[in-house]
């Protein structure tokens, strides 16, 4: 497109999901110091060059208010959105639903803020796959159980998905491998080569530090 513009179906989004309750850490993730830096700083750092734009999705505005003061747009080279989780402590489904609801682009890579080694060989790994003919692209460990074995918050969901996750909400049904269930998922291996293991590394406990 001459104006620069990008068409919705060019826009790389990503949604960052810092509004867990952290009860294992015992204290906020994605604000938590690790190499010099908030953990949630690193994988923002990796975005950069990658995608347009990237939504935070937080619970509530006095953790939004915490995140701008150390969250500097001007240090990335896509657009950066706060967002407040429609819907509190009820995991993660509603934070994916909210950040869907705010990407300009049809397709979303969800990422949990204490995931703070994911590489951009990942981020084009799973980009690659994209398919306009599913409504997610998952990858998983093992080919005897797909869906037990998935990354669900490492994936890339449809926005068109939004009314499938609020359903669920409403009936309380909060696990994300029930939603995919639910919807077209094309799984894509975690093969070592391609896709690796310590993508999905997360820091859930004081020990995992």
């Amino acid at each position: 497109m001459s104006n620069g513009i990008k068409s919705s179906e060019n826009i790389k989004s990503c949604i960052i999901l810092c509004g867990g309750q952290s009860r294992r850490m015992g204290r906020d993730k994605g604000s938590m110091i690790i190499q010099d830096k908030p953990m949630i700083k690193h994988i923002l750092s990796t975005l950069n060059h990658q995608i347009n734009e990237v939504v935070i999705v937080l619970n509530d505005q006095t953790r939004i208010d915490k995140y701008s003061e150390f969250i500097n747009p001007k240090e990335y080279t896509y657009t950066i959105t706060f967002a407040e989780d429609k819907i509190k402590n009820k995991g993660p489904m509603p934070g994916i639903m909210t950040g869907l609801s705010y990407i300009t682009g049809n397709y979303a890579l969800i990422l949990p803020c204490d995931s703070p080694y994911v590489s951009k060989k990942y981020l084009n790994a799973i980009f690659s796959q994209l398919d306009e003919n599913y409504q997610a692209i998952v990858p998983y460990h093992d080919s005897e159980d797909k869906l037990k074995t998935s990354e669900p918050l490492h994936s890339i969901y449809s926005k068109d998905i939004i009314p499938v996750i609020d359903n669920l909400v409403n009936q309380d049904v909060l696990h994300i491998k029930g939603l995919i269930e639910k919807i077209d998922a094309k799984f894509v291996l975690i093969d070592n080569k391609k896709i690796e293991k310590k993508e999905f590394r997360n820091l859930n406990r004081p020990s995992d530090i």
